[in-house]
């Protein structure tokens, strides 16, 4: 569904028709948007003289209303309820991507964080990029390279 008129400029959620411009809009009597806001269809703001302002989402809104009716012969009670479902999946879709970007966040620090330890050239514990070894010394002992025998010692 869109969500307003984009070429307008007009916010989506601008609560800005009086009922007849709505009405006019959705193509209705300004009787059934009040017997929709009655229903929980579709509710708009109210102006501080308790009059009702519809945003371009409502008119969007009350235009699905209807072709749920007439299109898809779908009654009152079964459109409010997916309406309800809709925004229910909406909610769910957003806390999705929320929760996507926090474990991407999570796990980019996670990738940054971990540390390899290795044991360095003089036997001591160093840290390591993934994937290396330690630098070798060629002074430290048992590096240079020399063959060492060992014998005990005569009795």
């Amino acid at each position: 569904m869109d969500s307003g008129d984009q070429r307008s400029g007009l916010h989506p959620d601008a609560a800005v028709f009086v009922i007849s411009v709505a009405a006019e809009l959705a193509g209705m009597h300004p009787q059934t948007l009040r017997q929709y806001d009655r229903l929980g269809l579709v509710s708009p703001s109210r102006a501080s003289g308790r009059g009702r302002r519809y945003s371009p989402r409502d008119v969007v809104m009350l235009r699905e209303v209807q072709r749920l009716s007439q299109e898809e012969g779908v009654n009152l009670a079964g459109i409010k309820r997916i309406l309800e479902l809709e925004d229910q999946v909406s909610a769910l879709q957003g806390r999705v991507e929320e929760l996507t970007a926090e474990l991407s966040r999570v796990y980019d620090a996670l990738q940054r964080s971990r540390r390899v330890f290795a044991a360095g050239p003089a036997g001591d514990v160093v840290a390591v990029e993934r994937g290396q070894r330690p630098q070798r010394s060629a002074s430290a002992f048992g590096r240079s390279g020399a063959l060492v025998v060992w014998r005990p010692p005569a009795r």
